[in-house]
């Protein structure tokens, strides 16, 4: 696992791990998109198996990232020698985590609800108003994730 902390290939002092999962985040938003064009062009099953798909590797990510922040030092390792004041730096991480975290408690019910109306109503997809609010919400959160995870790197590695 030494390759995770190896330089980064953004040129700054981040580490291998922390560029990748940087540019994963920062395209997201753009995956979760191409998915929702499968469902507006009427490719339902398709559309679900990769809202399900992107899901189940955006788990595997943090799953990544969280074991080389955690081997990496944490956050005061990060945090070392930054000009950012420490308590707006930890401010910012938490509302990070707490969009994040709600983001994929949010996504997680709209797959298993368009699942379940899929499986219990014969819907195309779980096809129903609802479910396009709620997959709606998802991308909103996923974006302002993906936003606030950016921004956190920038402020810990560029700015």
């Amino acid at each position: 696992m030494e390759y995770m902390f190896a330089p980064g290939f953004f040129g700054t002092k981040a580490p291998f791990f922390m560029d990748l999962m940087t540019l994963i985040v920062a395209f997201l938003p753009l995956l979760v998109y191409f998915g929702i064009l499968f469902a507006r062009q009427g490719h339902y099953d398709l559309h679900r198996w990769y809202q399900w798909g992107l899901f189940f590797f955006s788990l595997i990510v943090v799953g990544w990232f969280e074991y080389g922040v955690r081997v990496g030092g944490g956050f005061r390792a990060y945090v070392e020698g930054n000009h950012w004041p420490r308590l707006l730096l930890f401010a910012f991480l938490i509302l990070h985590i707490v969009i994040a975290f709600f983001t994929l408690l949010w996504w997680s019910r709209t797959l298993i609800k368009a699942d379940w109306n899929f499986r219990h109503r014969h819907l195309p997809g779980g096809f129903t108003l609802r479910h396009i609010r709620a997959g709606t919400l998802s991308a909103v959160g996923i974006s302002l994730t993906a936003l606030s995870g950016v921004w956190v790197y920038l402020m810990l590695f560029v700015f």
